[in-house]
């Protein structure tokens, strides 16, 4: 049954790993009888968690998308994974949802990936509610949680219920926003409502209080009424909730358990009555313009995600922006002006597809089998040409070089890779002509390792992964003065080329040569960032002008492949100040040969100086892991840039070249038991250690020497 917006809501369940998300989405699908059973991790059968890696893991890997009705709503439910190895799933989800529901494991607290996705929630201004599970956990403890989330996020933060009896008997919830006691049977499900006790009524009321309060000031009529009665009827109390979560000046926090299905009817409920619908929130932004949630509209709809299915193909996940979805409809792709016919329009429940006619604006569905249709493009109706912002997804953090482990596969096998990088924009790959390698750049260890295991079960290649090279680059420190002869004769025509050069370091703004007569100048912006200016300096025709550009490009050549160790040479100036030729044996070709070695003579005269790429790094981490974190820095020839503190975890600055950041992920993982989070950007390229250059310069020579022999 389609629905109007209004009776739409789209909720993304979020937060740190075995948090209990698919759980959650486990007892929602039970209480609204979408399942007749609840599955559970252990055993591999969760609706959520359906792929065999992911049960074989024991953890979500991909975001799914499930949908219940409930009472007046159908609500869509997208389970996103809880390691921001898989950002990309999770800010996707965010993108197509009206409600961040963060999930915080009432053991442990807030978590370190919790905090990282609330940096995502704040930035997108996404309304919020937060849910403590695992209140039956033998260490709950649902204050110390409570204070953690408030101290962290904020006094936005309300809770609307607690545990009575927390930990292996919990089996009652004080609800303060309906001032009552639920009291589940042992094995969950649908409890009883009971007075709340005297001891606990003081408690109660007070944070029944505070919800009202907030409730009175998102609406200035409702706060005129609290003034005059101290308190807010239901309906009153309902529309300043919603217009207080869709404002994000009000955050729900709920109490559950998700194992022993304790607490989820009620949010859902919760989410029925108060949560925001499509067409509370903002207008969608597009890349000119707004978009309304409307019906009365022409259909757009956007690509969230793109998934490859086995004896499916290609699945594509989207939310209906305005308009009616139907069968049959031909939309345009604003990104590459392709028509799709939508041949048939699913609902999903993890991997089970319902076929339906049609979907209303704020609504979420699949598509199958799209001709030319991707994450991030948005289909309309013709003529429309609409085009939703797209997601906005964060750089890569780690790199590794790969390989097929028979060779006749590379070809394929880089074609998959390919695939695989239209379904996750996160992914890049990176055929490294500089490097002379094949180089995959992801999120994390775990991310890869999931390109590696799809690539292997999917289309039975062996893929190995190995270190990747460094994008070196090579300078000079100081002026130096060479001449080169270049003199062949075999036979016929001889070769005769003679250049004197100057090199020296460049800067922007430094003065000419001193002592040379400038002719010409010319400065060639280089690919790999810096400059080569090249001065033409002859006075008195000892070399004919017309051979300016074979030295130039001699030169070039050589700065392609650079003389320390092969990487590319930066921010060079080449002075060509004297030189003889041949009237016959002088040419092109001769004197590119002279301008390539009298540069490789020259530069190793001028303080020849390797440089490496060194990248800021960021790291999120408890006090007890910090002086591990920071005692394995060390050992990266790092710069600890500074120390802070973030809510109640220290974050700290470093700055490490990327030479020694090979399997940084996986090692931060061991060192934190998986508690810890990193970024990385670029910060600069800086002189490596004399030590170092030397080692990197005698491997080069000795690779090249092999080669020749």
């Amino acid at each position: 049954m389609s629905r109007d917006p209004k009776h739409i809501r789209n909720i993304v369940l979020l937060g740190h790993s075995h948090a209990g998300k698919t759980s959650i989405v486990e007892s929602m699908l039970f209480e609204a009888k979408a399942i007749q059973r609840r599955g559970t991790i252990d055993g591999g059968n969760t609706v959520s968690d359906f792929s065999e890696i992911e049960q074989e893991r024991k953890s979500s890997l991909f975001s799914k998308l499930m949908h219940v009705s409930w009472k007046d709503s159908k609500i869509n439910i997208i389970d996103t994974p809880g390691s921001d190895d898989f950002v990309g799933e999770i800010l996707s989800s965010m993108k197509v949802a009206d409600l961040g529901v963060v999930v915080l494991n009432s053991a442990h607290g807030v978590e370190v990936g919790t905090e990282l996705i609330w940096e995502y929630l704040e930035e997108i201004h996404l309304p919020t509610m937060f849910i403590i599970n695992q209140c039956d956990h033998e260490k709950s403890d649902f204050d110390q949680t409570l204070e953690q989330a408030v101290n962290r996020f904020g006094h936005k933060l309300i809770p609307f219920q607690y545990p009575l009896n927390q930990g292996k008997g919990l089996n009652q919830i004080v609800d303060a926003l309906r001032m009552v006691m639920y009291e589940f049977p042992s094995d969950g499900g649908k409890p009883v409502k009971k007075p709340i006790p005297d001891s606990e009524k003081d408690k109660a009321q007070k944070m029944h209080n505070a919800i009202v309060e907030a409730a009175a000031e998102n609406d200035d009529t409702l706060m005129e009424h609290f003034f005059d009665t101290g308190t807010l009827d239901e309906i009153e109390l309902a529309h300043g909730l919603r217009k207080g979560i869709a404002k994000q000046q009000l955050i729900p926090v709920f109490c559950a358990s998700a194992i022993k299905n304790m607490g989820l009817g009620r949010i859902m409920g919760f989410l029925n009555d108060v949560c925001p619908a499509p067409d509370d929130r903002p207008a969608a932004k597009l890349k000119e313009g707004e978009l309304a949630c409307k019906t009365a509209a022409p259909t757009s709809i956007f690509i969230y995600k793109t998934m490859s299915e086995p004896k499916v193909g290609r699945v594509s996940y989207f939310k209906v922006y305005s308009g009616i979805l139907k069968t049959g409809d031909e939309l345009v792709n604003a990104s590459n002006r392709g028509t799709e016919r939508i041949n048939q329009i699913y609902v999903s429940n993890g991997k089970s597809r319902e076929a339906v006619n049609e979907l209303v604006a704020g609504d979420i569905g699949a598509l199958v089998k799209l001709k030319d249709s991707h994450t991030n493009n948005t289909l309309s109706t013709k003529g429309t040409e609409l085009e939703i912002a797209p997601i906005p997804f964060p750089e890569p953090r780690i790199r590794t070089a790969f390989q097929a482990a028979n060779k006749n596969d590379l070809e394929k096998l880089v074609k998959d890779i390919h695939d695989l990088q239209e379904e996750d924009p996160t992914l890049i790959l990176e055929q490294s002509q500089r490097l002379k390698q094949n180089i995959l750049h992801g999120q994390g260890q775990m991310h890869l390792d999931l390109v590696r295991y799809r690539i292997e079960k999917l289309h039975g290649l062996h893929m190995e992964f190995i270190k990747p090279k460094i994008p070196y680059l090579e300078t000079i420190t100081k002026a130096a003065d060479t001449t080169y002869r270049h003199k062949k004769q075999s036979g016929g025509a001889g070769q005769f080329a003679e250049v004197h050069i100057r090199v020296e370091p460049y800067h922007e703004g430094m003065a000419d040569p001193a002592g040379l007569n400038v002719r010409n100048k010319h400065y060639e912006e280089l690919a790999w960032g810096g400059k080569l200016a090249f001065y033409w300096c002859i006075v008195g025709g000892s070399i004919d002008a017309k051979f300016s550009n074979a030295i130039q490009k001699g030169v070039m050549n050589k700065m392609i492949e650079g003389p320390l160790t092969g990487s590319y040479c930066t921010n060079i100036r080449v002075s060509v100040f004297d030189g003889k030729m041949h009237p016959v044996d002088s040419n092109d070709m001769a004197f590119q040969i002279a301008g390539t070695m009298a540069f490789k003579d020259a530069f190793h005269q001028a303080g020849a100086q390797l440089l490496e790429p060194v990248y800021d790094l960021t790291i999120l981490c408890s006090d007890t892991h910090t002086g591990d974190i920071m005692g394995d820095l060390q050992t990266r020839r790092s710069i600890i840039m500074g120390m802070d503190t973030e809510g109640h975890y220290q974050k700290i600055k470093a700055r490490v070249p990327l030479s020694e950041m090979h399997n940084y992920s996986s090692s931060l993982r061991s060192l934190t038991q998986g508690k810890a989070k990193f970024s990385l950007s670029f910060a600069e390229y800086a002189p490596v250690t004399p030590d170092i250059q030397m080692k990197l310069t005698q491997e080069y020579q000795a690779h090249h020497k092999e080669a020749e022999e």
